[in-house]
């Protein structure tokens, strides 16, 4: 039993020394997600389904423009609209509790697609 809160102990003391990897979550992506296309590329009715669903559920952190409210950053700045649609999938997938970015996993993979779809578009 010591062993075990000596080893969650020393895993809390070192996330608090060092803290959180540095950079952007869409920084952060895997190359094996950076590499994904988005299935949507090019479909307006993607955006606007996207856009509804920005709306629904990313608007009340990131607003209604996506120029961001309080912590949640602005989703129209150039480490955004230049991620590659993989990247961004991939944040929406997983998220940052860290950052107090939810993940987005529970909506299906096409719905986050088309969110994908509308931020590429709002670039």
């Amino acid at each position: 039993m010591k062993i075990v809160l000596i080893g969650f102990w020393l895993s809390f003391l070192s996330l608090i020394v060092c803290g959180e990897p540095k950079g952007s979550l869409v920084q952060r992506a895997p190359a094996k997600f950076v590499q994904l296309a988005n299935p949507y590329q090019g479909n307006e009715a993607a955006v606007l389904a996207g856009s509804k669903l920005f709306s629904r559920e990313c608007a009340a952190c990131h607003g209604k423009d996506a120029h961001g409210i309080g912590k949640a950053p602005p989703l129209v700045t150039p480490d955004v609209r230049h991620a590659p649609p993989g990247a961004l999938f991939w944040v929406l997938r997983n998220g940052s509790l860290h950052r107090g970015m939810p993940s987005f996993a529970h909506l299906p993979e096409p719905q986050r697609w088309q969110i994908v779809s509308y931020l590429e578009n709002i670039r």
